[in-house]
């Protein structure tokens, strides 16, 4: 993802619909965006916008919402698994033990290797309209390998999670717990100075409830932010965990019990839900009714990972949540803006009121019900973030931070 040249000022007019996540209904039609020095400094009717801009960009019509924020993807990775999901949609069933072998083949890979298909990745993503994303390690599995994951990952986002704990690694197995006591030693120890977040995967084949929360409190002891994979392929305790310890995020949620919905619904954490997995696992869909109805604060995000979520295509995942997950499509646009956003904890990028890092994206269609209503169609056009147009067209051609 290239970016283009900033301005001082920009006014962009003419938005048909403007979406803003703010307070008072959040949408705008017939509008203009005003930003200056990459910061939101007025939004609404167009009749309103100030003059005296150094830069116009006539909207013609389309609508424009902000940047999509996306608060959970594995990025740092070598090779694919096409194998794997041919398999699968030939009616083998989905489990974590195919992490494995994309741990063999990061572990091989060169630092070089490694960022060029971040930046690949990162390109994707920018052109289909993110602008935040969080990223992941977790196919390391060993100091040196975890360490390095997170360094190329710190080249894009400031979002960096270390995920070794993601799977129990073939040299530990039978093991887990001394791999745990790993995790929470001196990986955690090196990993620290380089993440933000922390991450477990609890689930069955990965990490009970008792290794999650000792790995959670050393990453407290740290520093570091919790989140928590939790609830993916059945009922477990890392949503109530998730909660107990005030992770910002519980993410996948497909299998819940009443207790945890209530728990989520009490709580600041939020629900963050994955539909590139179940569309690339036919495994059942997380039931984001039962969770907005109840209070809870959902999130949208790719997934991204050579397993079982091979897309960095956030207008797919709302078009699958509002499809196959009951939501409206504005829920599953704030959803994919406010509610990452809310899930990275940050109040900077998801909406496009005064104050807001100047992150959008002007679509190519009237409304962005267009997101849902036309899946699988480009509808991306162009991509501003912190006031700066991104190019479309040519990958990644450096190594830097692209996304924050």
């Amino acid at each position: 993802m290239i970016e283009g040249a900033g301005v001082a000022s920009l006014l962009v007019e003419g938005i048909g619909v403007l979406v803003t996540n703010g307070p008072e209904g959040g949408v705008a039609r017939d509008a203009a965006l005003v930003v200056e020095d990459g910061v939101v400094v007025w939004a609404g009717e167009r009749r309103g916008a100030p003059q005296g801009v150094e830069e116009r960009v006539e909207a013609g019509g389309r609508a424009v919402v902000p940047g999509f924020v996306d608060s959970h993807a594995h990025l740092v990775f070598a090779g694919d698994r096409a194998e794997e999901f041919a398999a699968r949609m030939a009616g083998r069933a989905y489990s974590a033990g195919g992490i494995r072998t994309t741990v063999g083949a990061t572990r091989a890979a060169t630092d070089e290797e490694l960022a060029g298909n971040v930046g690949r990745l990162a390109g994707e993503a920018g052109r289909a309209g993110t602008t935040t994303i969080e990223c992941k390690s977790g196919y390391g599995l060993t100091v040196a390998d975890e360490v390095r994951s997170l360094r190329v990952a710190r080249g894009f986002t400031e979002e960096v999670t270390f995920l070794g704990a993601h799977v129990v690694p073939p040299e530990y197995a039978g093991r887990a717990d001394e791999y745990v006591d790993l995790v929470r030693g001196e990986m955690l120890d090196a990993c620290a100075p380089h993440a933000k977040w922390i991450d477990v995967f609890c689930e069955r084949g990965a990490f009970d409830g008792e290794q999650t929360r000792a790995i959670l409190e050393a990453g407290v002891a740290r520093g570091l932010g919790l989140r928590v994979h939790a609830g993916q392929l059945g009922e477990g305790p890392g949503v109530r965990i998730a909660v107990e310890m005030g992770a910002a995020s519980a993410d996948h949620v497909t299998h819940l019990t009443d207790a945890d919905v209530d728990a989520l619904a009490s709580g600041d954490t939020v629900a963050t839900l994955l539909p590139g997995a179940e569309f690339s696992t036919r495994s059942p869909y997380p039931d984001a009714r039962r969770l907005i109805d109840a209070g809870v604060t959902v999130a949208l995000a790719s997934d991204c990972n050579p397993g079982s979520s091979y897309t960095t295509n956030m207008p797919f995942c709302i078009a699958l949540a509002v499809r196959e997950m009951r939501m409206t499509p504005e829920e599953a646009l704030w959803a994919a803006t406010m509610g990452g956003a809310r899930a990275l904890r940050r109040t900077d990028v998801g909406h496009l009121t005064p104050g807001a890092r100047a992150d959008f994206v002007m679509l190519d269609a009237p409304s962005p019900v267009h997101l849902a209503y036309r899946p699988g169609v480009p509808l991306v056009s162009r991509v501003w973030r912190a006031g700066r147009e991104l190019g479309r067209e040519s990958p990644v051609s450096r190594r830097g931070r692209e996304f924050g």
